[in-house]
C-alpha cells in the first residue's frame, strides 16, 4: 500500500480510475487492525489501496469531510463515490469494495 500526501494526492488518487483510500492515524488501534485486511483485499481483488495519515495531511482529510477514523473511501475517476466508516472485517471490506467497482 502506498502512503500519499498533499503533494502526491492528485497523481496517487484523483488521476486514477479506481482507488480505495484509507484515512488513518498511527495512534489509531482500529486503523492498525484493518491494515492487513486492506493489504489482502488489494492483493486478492487487484485494486489499489492508498493510505492517508490524517495527522500529516489534515487538509485532505478536511476536504473530504473525514470526521472519524478509520474511514475508507472509494474514488472513481477523481470523485469520491462511497465511504465506509469504522473498522470492519476482511469479508465486509472486500464485499464493500466489490459492490462499488
Amino acid at each position: 500500500m502506498k502512503i500519499t500526501q498533499e503533494n502526491t494526492f492528485q497523481s496517487d488518487v484523483l488521476d486514477k480510475d479506481f482507488v480505495v483510500v484509507d484515512f488513518y492515524a498511527d495512534w489509531c488501534g482500529p486503523c492498525r487492525m484493518i491494515t492487513p485486511f486492506l493489504e489482502e483485499a488489494q492483493s486478492e481483488l487487484g485494486v489499489e489501496v492508498v493510505k492517508i495519515n490524517i495527522d500529516e495531511s489534515p487538509d485532505i482529510a478536511s476536504r473530504y469531510n473525514v470526521m472519524s477514523i478509520p474511514t475508507l473511501a472509494i474514488f472513481k475517476n477523481g470523485e469520491k463515490t462511497s465511504v465506509s466508516i469504522g473498522a470492519s472485517s476482511k469479508a465486509r471490506i472486500i464485499d464493500w469494495i466489490q459492490s462499488h467497482r
